[in-house]
């Protein structure tokens, strides 16, 4: 079986889930592409949506590990992480941005461009991009809708704080593809 799923020990902490899930292959309905930048949360992160517990909103967060979270950014954005369950409790990777490789024409009409570097290049764009809503959310990453295919060969992977943030901004738990354009802001 090639599914990376299998591979990945999602009980591991979310920042090596994180570093290992750059360079996967993401396919939800056979649209999607190579995973080249994630951040990491953890339940003890004032930064994670799990931090004050479990709540409706982020219940998946506290159910099985290799399932999905989705919520809504600001309202307007759907985010898609897949949920850890690091020492027991709730973690979880946002999957920021893929290089696109599947479904480009279906992704590029679902978003309204063209471009290929800016298709997928940030959680928002990523989840229109592939069509993710509400209802992916508590979904398992071992079954349908989800693919995940591992990393054709090592790479180079960098990391550094994460963005988009108010609280526990230095934590160095942002991960991307060194050299990639498809990530949603570059590396310092």
């Amino acid at each position: 079986m090639s599914h990376i799923v299998a591979r990945i020990d999602f009980s591991a902490p979310s920042h090596r889930v994180a570093r290992l899930l750059i360079g996967v292959t993401l396919l939800i309905d056979g649209v999607g592409g190579r995973i080249v930048e994630t951040e990491a949360y953890d339940r003890e992160d004032p930064a994670s949506h799990s931090f004050s517990g479990p709540t409706p909103r982020n219940a998946a967060m506290f159910g099985p590990p290799a399932h999905t979270y989705v919520y809504r950014s600001y309202g307007i954005h759907w985010c898609l992480n897949f949920v850890c369950r690091e020492n027991g409790h709730g973690a979880g990777v946002l999957i920021r941005a893929i290089e696109p490789t599947a479904g480009i024409e279906c992704m590029q009409q679902r978003r309204g461009m063209d471009d290929l570097r800016l298709l997928c290049s940030g959680p928002g764009r990523l989840c229109q991009a592939l069509g993710v809503t509400r209802e992916h959310n508590g979904m398992r990453l071992d079954a349908p809708s989800f693919e995940l295919l591992p990393a054709p060969r090592a790479l180079d992977v960098v990391s550094g704080p994460r963005i988009g943030i108010s609280k526990a901004v230095d934590v160095p738990w942002r991960f991307g593809l060194a050299g990639s354009r498809f990530l949603s802001q570059p590396f310092r």
